[in-house]
Protein backbone atom coordinates (compact mmCIF):
# COMPACT_ATOMS: atom_id res chain seq x y z
CA UNK A 1 0.00 0.00 0.00
CA UNK A 2 1.22 3.52 -0.76
CA UNK A 3 0.26 7.13 -1.22
CA UNK A 4 0.32 8.39 -4.82
CA UNK A 5 0.90 12.10 -5.43
CA UNK A 6 0.87 14.11 -8.66
CA UNK A 7 2.54 17.53 -8.58
CA UNK A 8 1.73 19.80 -11.55
CA UNK A 9 1.81 16.79 -13.88
CA UNK A 10 1.56 17.52 -17.60
CA UNK A 11 1.65 15.24 -20.62
CA UNK A 12 2.05 16.35 -24.22
CA UNK A 13 2.11 14.42 -27.46
CA UNK A 14 3.93 16.76 -29.81
CA UNK A 15 2.12 20.09 -29.60
CA UNK A 16 -1.02 18.54 -28.11
CA UNK A 17 -1.21 18.81 -24.32
CA UNK A 18 -3.53 16.08 -23.04
CA UNK A 19 -2.84 16.39 -19.28
CA UNK A 20 -2.76 19.99 -18.13
CA UNK A 21 -1.04 20.49 -14.81
CA UNK A 22 -2.82 18.08 -12.46
CA UNK A 23 -2.25 18.21 -8.70
CA UNK A 24 -3.74 15.27 -6.84
CA UNK A 25 -2.97 13.19 -3.75
CA UNK A 26 -4.33 9.66 -3.44
CA UNK A 27 -4.14 8.45 0.14
CA UNK A 28 -2.67 5.15 1.24
CA UNK A 29 -5.38 2.49 0.96
CA UNK A 30 -7.82 4.75 -0.88
CA UNK A 31 -10.01 3.63 -3.80
CA UNK A 32 -9.97 6.45 -6.37
CA UNK A 33 -11.96 6.39 -9.61
CA UNK A 34 -11.17 8.55 -12.65
CA UNK A 35 -14.25 9.37 -14.74
CA UNK A 36 -14.90 11.65 -17.67
CA UNK A 37 -15.95 11.66 -21.32
CA UNK A 38 -13.93 9.94 -24.04
CA UNK A 39 -10.71 11.82 -24.70
CA UNK A 40 -10.65 13.55 -21.30
CA UNK A 41 -7.26 12.03 -20.41
CA UNK A 42 -8.27 9.50 -17.74
CA UNK A 43 -6.50 6.50 -19.32
CA UNK A 44 -3.45 8.64 -20.16
CA UNK A 45 -3.25 9.73 -16.53
CA UNK A 46 -3.39 6.09 -15.41
CA UNK A 47 -0.63 5.18 -17.87
CA UNK A 48 1.53 8.00 -16.48
CA UNK A 49 1.15 6.56 -12.98
CA UNK A 50 1.95 3.10 -14.31
CA UNK A 51 5.07 4.28 -16.12
CA UNK A 52 3.74 3.27 -19.53
CA UNK A 53 3.96 6.93 -20.61
CA UNK A 54 6.61 9.50 -19.66
CA UNK A 55 5.63 12.60 -17.68
CA UNK A 56 6.34 15.72 -19.77
CA UNK A 57 6.42 18.08 -16.76
CA UNK A 58 5.88 17.77 -13.02
CA UNK A 59 6.56 15.05 -10.49
CA UNK A 60 4.90 11.72 -9.77
CA UNK A 61 5.50 10.28 -6.30
CA UNK A 62 4.68 6.81 -4.98
CA UNK A 63 5.20 6.19 -1.28
CA UNK A 64 6.93 9.54 -1.00
CA UNK A 65 9.53 8.87 -3.69
CA UNK A 66 9.71 10.52 -7.12
CA UNK A 67 9.28 7.76 -9.74
CA UNK A 68 9.33 9.75 -12.99
CA UNK A 69 12.38 7.86 -14.25
CA UNK A 70 11.49 4.44 -12.84
CA UNK A 71 10.22 1.57 -14.95
CA UNK A 72 6.75 0.09 -14.30
CA UNK A 73 8.39 -2.87 -12.56
CA UNK A 74 10.35 -0.58 -10.25
CA UNK A 75 7.26 1.39 -9.21
CA UNK A 76 5.62 -1.46 -7.31
CA UNK A 77 2.37 -1.26 -9.25
CA UNK A 78 0.16 -3.86 -10.92
CA UNK A 79 -2.24 -3.04 -13.75
CA UNK A 80 -5.40 -4.77 -14.92
CA UNK A 81 -6.30 -3.87 -18.50
CA UNK A 82 -9.55 -3.78 -20.42
CA UNK A 83 -8.33 -6.79 -22.42
CA UNK A 84 -7.51 -9.82 -20.28
CA UNK A 85 -4.08 -10.31 -21.95
CA UNK A 86 -3.79 -13.94 -20.80
CA UNK A 87 -1.33 -16.34 -22.41
CA UNK A 88 -3.57 -18.80 -24.28
CA UNK A 89 -1.11 -21.72 -24.07
CA UNK A 90 -0.74 -21.45 -20.28
CA UNK A 91 -3.06 -22.66 -17.55
CA UNK A 92 -4.67 -20.27 -15.09
CA UNK A 93 -2.01 -21.19 -12.53
CA UNK A 94 0.79 -20.56 -15.02
CA UNK A 95 -0.68 -17.23 -16.10
CA UNK A 96 -0.89 -16.06 -12.50
CA UNK A 97 2.57 -17.39 -11.65
CA UNK A 98 4.41 -16.10 -14.72
CA UNK A 99 5.45 -12.72 -13.29
CA UNK A 100 6.58 -14.32 -10.04
CA UNK A 101 8.75 -16.81 -11.91
CA UNK A 102 10.45 -13.97 -13.77
CA UNK A 103 11.13 -12.35 -10.37
CA UNK A 104 12.90 -15.60 -9.31
CA UNK A 105 10.66 -16.38 -6.35
CA UNK A 106 10.83 -19.87 -4.92
CA UNK A 107 8.34 -22.45 -6.17
CA UNK A 108 6.87 -22.68 -2.70
CA UNK A 109 6.33 -18.92 -2.47
CA UNK A 110 4.80 -18.87 -5.95
CA UNK A 111 2.43 -21.70 -5.12
CA UNK A 112 1.33 -20.05 -1.86
CA UNK A 113 0.68 -16.67 -3.50
CA UNK A 114 -1.23 -18.08 -6.46
CA UNK A 115 -3.45 -20.31 -4.35
CA UNK A 116 -4.13 -17.55 -1.82
CA UNK A 117 -5.20 -15.18 -4.62
CA UNK A 118 -7.26 -17.90 -6.30
CA UNK A 119 -9.11 -18.55 -3.03
CA UNK A 120 -9.79 -14.83 -2.58
CA UNK A 121 -11.26 -14.62 -6.11
CA UNK A 122 -13.03 -18.01 -5.90
CA UNK A 123 -11.20 -19.47 -8.91
CA UNK A 124 -9.32 -22.25 -7.11
CA UNK A 125 -11.06 -24.93 -9.18
CA UNK A 126 -9.98 -23.22 -12.41
CA UNK A 127 -6.21 -23.33 -11.88
CA UNK A 128 -5.65 -26.21 -14.32
CA UNK A 129 -7.78 -24.77 -17.13
CA UNK A 130 -6.66 -22.83 -20.18
CA UNK A 131 -8.13 -19.36 -20.91
CA UNK A 132 -10.25 -20.71 -23.79
CA UNK A 133 -12.12 -22.87 -21.26
CA UNK A 134 -13.16 -19.85 -19.17
CA UNK A 135 -16.02 -17.35 -19.36
CA UNK A 136 -15.32 -13.64 -19.72
CA UNK A 137 -15.89 -13.05 -16.03
CA UNK A 138 -13.56 -15.89 -15.07
CA UNK A 139 -10.84 -14.56 -17.38
CA UNK A 140 -11.12 -11.12 -15.80
CA UNK A 141 -10.76 -12.66 -12.34
CA UNK A 142 -7.62 -14.43 -13.51
CA UNK A 143 -6.25 -11.11 -14.77
CA UNK A 144 -7.01 -9.54 -11.39
CA UNK A 145 -5.44 -12.53 -9.64
CA UNK A 146 -2.28 -12.08 -11.72
CA UNK A 147 -2.07 -8.57 -10.29
CA UNK A 148 -2.82 -9.65 -6.71
CA UNK A 149 -0.01 -12.21 -6.52
CA UNK A 150 2.57 -9.50 -7.16
CA UNK A 151 1.59 -7.87 -3.83
CA UNK A 152 1.87 -4.39 -5.39
CA UNK A 153 1.90 -1.04 -3.63
CA UNK A 154 -0.80 0.24 -6.01
CA UNK A 155 -3.43 -1.49 -8.15
CA UNK A 156 -4.36 0.21 -11.43
CA UNK A 157 -7.55 -0.77 -13.31
CA UNK A 158 -8.17 0.49 -16.85
CA UNK A 159 -11.89 -0.10 -17.63
CA UNK A 160 -11.61 -3.75 -16.56
CA UNK A 161 -15.33 -4.54 -16.87
CA UNK A 162 -16.14 -3.00 -20.24
CA UNK A 163 -15.97 -6.35 -22.08
CA UNK A 164 -18.42 -8.09 -19.73
CA UNK A 165 -22.18 -8.35 -20.01
CA UNK A 166 -24.42 -6.53 -17.53
CA UNK A 167 -24.79 -9.38 -15.02
CA UNK A 168 -21.06 -10.14 -14.99
CA UNK A 169 -20.24 -6.48 -14.59
CA UNK A 170 -22.28 -6.36 -11.39
CA UNK A 171 -20.75 -9.58 -10.08
CA UNK A 172 -17.17 -8.57 -10.86
CA UNK A 173 -17.73 -5.08 -9.46
CA UNK A 174 -18.77 -6.67 -6.16
CA UNK A 175 -15.64 -8.84 -6.24
CA UNK A 176 -13.37 -5.84 -6.81
CA UNK A 177 -15.03 -3.99 -3.92
CA UNK A 178 -14.51 -7.07 -1.75
CA UNK A 179 -10.87 -7.27 -2.80
CA UNK A 180 -10.33 -3.67 -1.66
CA UNK A 181 -12.00 -4.32 1.68
CA UNK A 182 -9.78 -7.34 2.28
CA UNK A 183 -6.48 -5.95 1.04
CA UNK A 184 -6.92 -2.22 1.87
CA UNK A 185 -4.53 -1.62 -1.03
CA UNK A 186 -4.37 1.69 -2.86
CA UNK A 187 -6.51 1.33 -5.98
CA UNK A 188 -6.91 3.66 -8.96
CA UNK A 189 -9.69 2.76 -11.35
CA UNK A 190 -10.62 4.24 -14.75
CA UNK A 191 -14.16 3.93 -16.08
CA UNK A 192 -16.75 5.75 -18.16
CA UNK A 193 -19.51 3.96 -16.20
CA UNK A 194 -21.03 6.17 -13.50
CA UNK A 195 -22.49 3.22 -11.61
CA UNK A 196 -19.02 1.69 -11.25
CA UNK A 197 -17.64 5.03 -10.09
CA UNK A 198 -20.41 5.74 -7.58
CA UNK A 199 -20.45 2.24 -6.07
CA UNK A 200 -16.70 1.57 -5.89
CA UNK A 201 -15.00 4.88 -5.11
CA UNK A 202 -13.95 6.42 -1.84
CA UNK A 203 -13.45 9.53 -3.96
CA UNK A 204 -14.11 10.30 -7.63
CA UNK A 205 -11.89 12.47 -9.84
CA UNK A 206 -13.94 14.04 -12.65
CA UNK A 207 -11.72 14.87 -15.64
CA UNK A 208 -12.46 17.03 -18.65
CA UNK A 209 -10.03 18.01 -21.43
CA UNK A 210 -7.02 16.97 -19.37
CA UNK A 211 -8.03 18.94 -16.28
CA UNK A 212 -9.61 18.02 -12.95
CA UNK A 213 -13.10 19.51 -12.67
CA UNK A 214 -13.84 18.23 -9.16
CA UNK A 215 -12.60 15.68 -6.62
CA UNK A 216 -14.93 14.37 -3.94
CA UNK A 217 -16.89 11.50 -2.51
CA UNK A 218 -19.66 10.10 -4.72
CA UNK A 219 -22.32 11.88 -2.65
CA UNK A 220 -20.35 15.15 -2.69
CA UNK A 221 -20.37 15.13 -6.48
CA UNK A 222 -24.02 14.12 -6.65
CA UNK A 223 -25.36 16.64 -4.13
CA UNK A 224 -22.80 19.45 -4.48
CA UNK A 225 -21.43 19.57 -8.05
CA UNK A 226 -18.86 22.35 -8.39
CA UNK A 227 -19.89 23.37 -11.89
CA UNK A 228 -22.19 22.70 -14.82
CA UNK A 229 -19.90 20.06 -16.28
CA UNK A 230 -19.90 17.91 -13.15
CA UNK A 231 -23.63 18.48 -12.61
CA UNK A 232 -24.38 17.28 -16.13
CA UNK A 233 -21.91 14.39 -16.11
CA UNK A 234 -22.69 12.82 -12.72
CA UNK A 235 -26.14 11.28 -12.56
CA UNK A 236 -28.20 9.29 -15.02
CA UNK A 237 -30.35 10.63 -16.55
CA UNK A 238 -28.41 13.86 -16.33
CA UNK A 239 -29.57 16.94 -14.45
CA UNK A 240 -32.22 19.17 -16.05
CA UNK A 241 -31.12 22.73 -16.79
CA UNK A 242 -33.01 25.98 -17.41
CA UNK A 243 -31.57 29.31 -18.52
CA UNK A 244 -32.75 31.81 -15.90
CA UNK A 245 -32.19 35.40 -14.77
CA UNK A 246 -31.30 36.96 -11.42
CA UNK A 247 -34.16 39.14 -10.12
CA UNK A 248 -32.89 40.22 -6.70
CA UNK A 249 -30.00 39.66 -4.30
CA UNK A 250 -30.27 39.16 -0.52
CA UNK A 251 -27.60 38.47 2.10
CA UNK A 252 -27.85 34.68 1.86
CA UNK A 253 -30.14 34.06 -1.09
CA UNK A 254 -30.76 34.89 -4.72
CA UNK A 255 -34.17 35.28 -6.34
CA UNK A 256 -34.36 34.12 -9.96
CA UNK A 257 -36.96 34.30 -12.71
CA UNK A 258 -38.19 30.88 -13.85
CA UNK A 259 -38.73 30.11 -17.55
CA UNK A 260 -42.48 30.34 -16.90
CA UNK A 261 -42.09 33.84 -15.48
CA UNK A 262 -42.43 32.70 -11.88
CA UNK A 263 -40.01 33.48 -9.08
CA UNK A 264 -37.80 31.12 -7.05
CA UNK A 265 -35.65 32.18 -4.09
CA UNK A 266 -32.60 30.00 -3.53
CA UNK A 267 -29.89 29.74 -0.82
CA UNK A 268 -27.03 30.98 -3.00
CA UNK A 269 -23.81 32.95 -2.60
CA UNK A 270 -24.53 36.39 -4.02
CA UNK A 271 -20.90 37.50 -4.43
CA UNK A 272 -20.32 38.39 -8.06
CA UNK A 273 -24.00 38.21 -8.98
CA UNK A 274 -26.23 41.15 -9.86
CA UNK A 275 -29.85 41.59 -10.94
CA UNK A 276 -30.17 40.88 -14.64
CA UNK A 277 -27.32 38.32 -14.71
CA UNK A 278 -27.92 35.15 -16.68
CA UNK A 279 -27.71 32.00 -14.55
CA UNK A 280 -28.55 28.33 -14.99
CA UNK A 281 -31.03 26.53 -12.75
CA UNK A 282 -30.60 22.78 -12.37
CA UNK A 283 -32.57 19.94 -10.79
CA UNK A 284 -32.15 16.17 -11.03
CA UNK A 285 -34.95 14.08 -12.60
CA UNK A 286 -35.59 12.25 -9.33
CA UNK A 287 -36.10 15.56 -7.46
CA UNK A 288 -38.53 17.13 -9.92
CA UNK A 289 -42.07 16.98 -8.52
CA UNK A 290 -44.74 16.15 -11.11
CA UNK A 291 -48.21 17.39 -10.22
CA UNK A 292 -51.57 17.72 -11.91
CA UNK A 293 -51.77 20.40 -14.59
CA UNK A 294 -52.58 23.80 -13.12
CA UNK A 295 -51.18 23.06 -9.64
CA UNK A 296 -47.91 24.94 -10.31
CA UNK A 297 -46.53 27.68 -12.52
CA UNK A 298 -44.40 25.34 -14.65
CA UNK A 299 -46.35 23.23 -17.11
CA UNK A 300 -45.52 20.65 -19.75
CA UNK A 301 -46.76 17.80 -21.90
CA UNK A 302 -45.45 14.23 -21.64
CA UNK A 303 -43.73 13.33 -24.93
CA UNK A 304 -42.46 9.87 -23.97
CA UNK A 305 -42.52 7.46 -21.02
CA UNK A 306 -39.68 4.99 -20.45
CA UNK A 307 -40.91 2.19 -18.20
CA UNK A 308 -37.97 0.75 -16.27
CA UNK A 309 -39.87 -1.39 -13.80
CA UNK A 310 -38.82 0.19 -10.52
CA UNK A 311 -39.31 3.66 -11.99
CA UNK A 312 -40.65 5.59 -14.98
CA UNK A 313 -38.74 8.27 -16.87
CA UNK A 314 -41.07 10.98 -18.16
CA UNK A 315 -39.70 13.11 -20.99
CA UNK A 316 -41.69 16.32 -20.75
CA UNK A 317 -41.82 19.14 -23.29
CA UNK A 318 -42.06 22.41 -21.38
CA UNK A 319 -42.85 25.95 -22.48
CA UNK A 320 -40.29 27.09 -25.01
CA UNK A 321 -40.01 23.63 -26.55
CA UNK A 322 -37.19 22.14 -24.46
CA UNK A 323 -37.38 18.60 -23.07
CA UNK A 324 -36.80 17.79 -19.42
CA UNK A 325 -36.80 14.44 -17.63
CA UNK A 326 -38.60 13.42 -14.44
CA UNK A 327 -38.20 10.11 -12.61
CA UNK A 328 -41.34 8.72 -10.94
CA UNK A 329 -42.03 5.44 -9.09
CA UNK A 330 -42.79 2.48 -11.32
CA UNK A 331 -46.44 2.40 -10.27
CA UNK A 332 -47.08 6.05 -11.17
CA UNK A 333 -50.08 6.42 -13.46
CA UNK A 334 -49.15 8.76 -16.30
CA UNK A 335 -49.87 8.66 -20.03
CA UNK A 336 -48.03 10.02 -23.04
CA UNK A 337 -49.58 13.26 -24.26
CA UNK A 338 -50.88 14.18 -20.82
CA UNK A 339 -50.51 17.68 -19.39
CA UNK A 340 -48.64 17.96 -16.08
CA UNK A 341 -47.50 20.62 -13.65
CA UNK A 342 -43.93 20.76 -12.36
CA UNK A 343 -42.68 21.90 -8.96
CA UNK A 344 -39.05 22.67 -8.08
CA UNK A 345 -38.23 21.90 -4.41
CA UNK A 346 -35.79 24.68 -3.56
CA UNK A 347 -33.66 22.43 -1.33
CA UNK A 348 -33.03 20.14 -4.33
CA UNK A 349 -32.21 22.84 -6.87
CA UNK A 350 -28.78 23.96 -8.04
CA UNK A 351 -27.70 27.34 -9.39
CA UNK A 352 -24.72 28.12 -11.61
CA UNK A 353 -23.38 31.51 -12.66
CA UNK A 354 -22.68 32.60 -16.24
CA UNK A 355 -19.22 30.97 -16.04
CA UNK A 356 -20.85 27.65 -15.13
CA UNK A 357 -19.63 27.64 -11.50
CA UNK A 358 -21.94 26.65 -8.65
CA UNK A 359 -23.12 29.53 -6.46
CA UNK A 360 -25.10 27.37 -4.04
CA UNK A 361 -24.94 28.01 -0.30
CA UNK A 362 -25.58 25.05 2.04
CA UNK A 363 -29.13 25.31 3.38
CA UNK A 364 -27.82 24.81 6.95
CA UNK A 365 -26.04 28.19 6.79
CA UNK A 366 -29.23 30.15 6.15
CA UNK A 367 -30.31 32.40 8.99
Amino acid sequence: MAEVALRSVRKSFGRSQVIQGIDLTIQDGEFIVFVGPSGCGKSTLLRLIAGLEDVTEGELLIDGEVVNDRTPKERGIAMVFQSYALYPHMTVFENMAFGLEISKLSRREIDERVRRAAEMLQIGELLDRKPRELSGGQRQRVAIGRAIVRDPKVFLFDEPLSNLDAALRVQTRIEIAGLHRQSRATMIYVTHDQIEAMTLADRIVVLNAGQVEQVGTPLDLYHRPANLFVAGFIGSPQMNFWASEVLAIAQASVAIRLPSGGRLEMPAVSDGLAPGDRVTLGIRPEHLAVTEAGESGLRGRIDLIEQLGESHLLHIRVEGGSIITARLPGDAQRASGGEVGLQLPVDQCHLFDKAGQSVMRPVSTLS
